[in-house]
């Protein structure tokens, strides 16, 4: 019998299924060309389920699955076809899509219950390249074709603090500025009405300790420079990470020497070292000490189902993919708490959202 999938589950299996199918994959390039691309091969997928670890072992002509149960063996040609019916699924409309039994057959007998894997650090897949007794590197997976997790997932903790400073408001004032009308642009509509009224957003801290120190880890002075990218965001309608770091060598809000910003690339390298941390376990409520994680990487795959891997084996490379293909996003002001003045100890303070996902193109 049929099943309803999210396009996110079936992104995840897709993915896994292809690299079954072809037994290597390719190393992504910063702008995803495929010109005479360098492959990795594949010799084992670890997955985890509810019920325990399956290792698939990629051999000549079949996929060998063990786990808890025993051993099955299945073509790999069986794969490859299923990738291609779940790759249709992937380009119909919407968020969900109905599984034919077909699919579920197929997934009963390579043993994959959870569409979705089962991992405690975050990781979707463990793969050995080269030979099977080869270090296991942990991989998300990110499919363009669905829905895709953010690099920095917003909420609460990822909030920055603005002082509201200039002229003091009276309450009524503040709920003039509070009740501009909901829509796209109402956070960049109260900081405007705000501006004329005669106010000014003043940078003071990050809402979360925990994410104020792991962006000091980046840089003494990297939660300033992520809060005015923030705000730009809002007010110039700008919202890829590229062309915001563009605009912050242009204005320079952290007031360095034109020598750092024109010759060693200072805001663009620390934004890339940002974006690199967050790939690889940066989280905004958990303590970021540098050490290595989990995730080793990330697959990618793209608008046509081809798949790239990116890993921290070629950091400048990975590093360079997500600065060109990455924005910043706004969350739901509600959930988030954000968009609004808000007292604090007898000082209004006004908080904007810093959530990073991934373009579409």
């Amino acid at each position: 019998m049929s099943f309803q999938a999210t396009k996110r589950e079936i992104g995840e299996i897709y993915t896994f299924f292809r690299l079954l199918a072809e037994g290597r994959v390719a190393s992504g390039t910063p702008d995803l060309s495929d010109a005479a691309p360098a492959y990795k091969p594949i010799v084992l997928i670890e997955r985890e389920e509810h019920d325990g670890t399956r290792r698939y072992y990629v051999e000549k002509d079949e996929v060998r699955v063990s786990g808890a149960s025993g051993e099955v063996h299945v073509p790999r040609t069986d794969f490859a076809e299923a990738a291609e019916l779940l790759l249709a699924l992937l380009k119909q409309p919407g968020d969900e899509v109905e599984v034919p039994d077909v699919l579920e057959n197929f997934l009963d007998a390579v043993r994959i219950y959870d569409l979705e894997a089962k991992t405690d650090d975050r990781t979707d897949l463990r793969i050995a390249f080269w030979h099977p007794q080869a270090p296991l590197a942990g991989y998300v997976i990110r499919c363009r074709l669905a829905p895709m997790n953010p690099l920095l997932d917003g909420g609460r903790t990822a909030n920055l603090k603005f002082e509201q400073t200039g002229v003091k408001f009276a309450v009524p004032t503040v709920n003039k500025i509070n009740a501009s009308p909901e829509g796209p642009a109402e956070v960049a509509e109260r900081m405007r009405l705000l501006e004329r009224l005669g106010g000014v957003l003043k940078y003071n801290d990050v809402a979360d300790r925990v994410f104020r120190c792991n962006l000091l880890m980046i840089d003494l002075h990297f939660p300033r420079l992520l809060a005015e990218m923030v705000r730009l965001m809002h007010l110039e309608d700008i919202t890829r990470i590229s062309e915001l770091t563009e605009r912050m060598c242009e204005i320079n809000p952290l007031k360095i020497k034109d020598e750092l910003i024109r010759k060693h690339g200072f805001y663009p390298y620390k934004v890339k070292q940002f974006l690199l941390a967050l790939a690889l376990g940066m989280r905004p409520a958990k303590i970021y000490t540098g050490q290595a994680s989990a995730i080793d990487g990330m697959l990618l795959t793209d608008g046509d189902g081809r798949v790239y891997s990116y890993d921290r084996s070629a950091p400048d490379v990975f590093a360079e993919f997500l600065y060109r293909h990455t924005r910043l996003e706004k969350g739901p002001l509600e959930k988030d708490k954000y968009g609004f003045l808000e007292r604090e100890n007898g000082v209004w303070y006004f908080k904007l959202n810093a959530k990073i996902g991934f373009t579409k193109r």
